[in-house]
């Protein structure tokens, strides 16, 4: 493990691969408990009477908050797994963390889950990973570096004449005016993951319905940009992290002009 040092001192290149290593020991930790095609090992409780959490969850929860925090102690700490103090908004710099996104279909048996960290300076994620380990896929980006999988560049699709729009969202989207066909894929349990079939072209684009929080979006947010497309709100604008509110209106995904098409289809 990266001895300890603070934001000012340690070199972003070590910073990021520090981060990397953290994020696929989580993946192990977690993949340790899942059962493909089968209920997960783990013991499961509900968090708020409705939403699912289980001894995996926490048990990640616990490691990255130890490991990153090794590697930057003066960061904030926001974690869908962990109450939030508030303290993190004086902090400058926040690593955003959802343990396990996709929570429902990792405790399932379905592959479609991911271990998701951001770091986000002054509201603008900078640094991104995101492990699928039940998929063997790893995505990566930096700001201003490119988006990666598995260590080869990826990008968004561009526009094929004539081809349907692959898509996953809500079914509504199939009803929306203006739009061309659309080729729907199955939702996802993970909103992450979903967003990382658009960052590297599996789909042309995703919509996501209101009330996605900071985990689920911010690392995703990041590799799709850097990807070349766009996670765009409601207004159409970037999104900012690390606020008082972190539940977010519907989002786009996309292609810059396929994420405004979708916007304004939606309105």
């Amino acid at each position: 493990m990266i001895s300890t040092a603070s934001p000012s001192t340690i070199a972003a290149d070590v910073l990021f691969q520090g981060i990397c290593d953290a994020a696929r020991e989580a993946g192990r930790k977690a993949l340790a408990w899942f059962e493909p095609g089968a209920s997960t090992r783990a013991e499961v409780t509900l968090k708020g009477g409705y939403s699912p959490v289980s001894a995996a969850d926490l048990e990640v929860d616990r490691f990255l908050h130890q490991a990153l925090r090794q590697l930057l102690p003066q960061a904030g700490w926001l974690s869908e797994e962990t109450p939030d103090d508030g303290s993190r908004r004086s902090a400058g710099e926040t690593f955003i963390i959802d343990p396990i996104d996709g929570t429902g279909g990792f405790i399932r048996g379905e592959r479609e889950w991911c271990v998701s960290i951001a770091l986000v300076r002054d509201g603008v994620p900078i640094m991104a990973v995101i492990e699928a380990p039940a998929l063997g896929e790893t995505f990566t980006a930096r700001a201003g570096a490119g988006a990666w999988m598995n260590n080869a560049r990826i990008s968004v699709a561009q526009e094929t004449a004539g081809a349907p729009l692959r898509m996953s969202g809500p079914t509504r989207l199939t009803s929306l005016a203006g739009l061309p066909p659309l080729q729907m894929r199955t939702k996802l349990p993970s909103l992450a993951y979903r967003l990382m079939l658009v960052a590297d072209g599996r789909l042309d684009g995703a919509v996501a319905s209101a009330n996605a929080h900071d985990w689920d979006i911010a690392a995703a947010d990041l590799i799709l940009r850097e990807a070349g497309g766009v996670l765009n709100d409601h207004n159409g604008q970037a999104l900012r992290y690390d606020r008082a509110e972190l539940r977010h209106k519907e989002l786009f995904a996309g292609r810059p002009a396929l994420a405004e098409m979708l916007r304004l289809a939606w309105r």
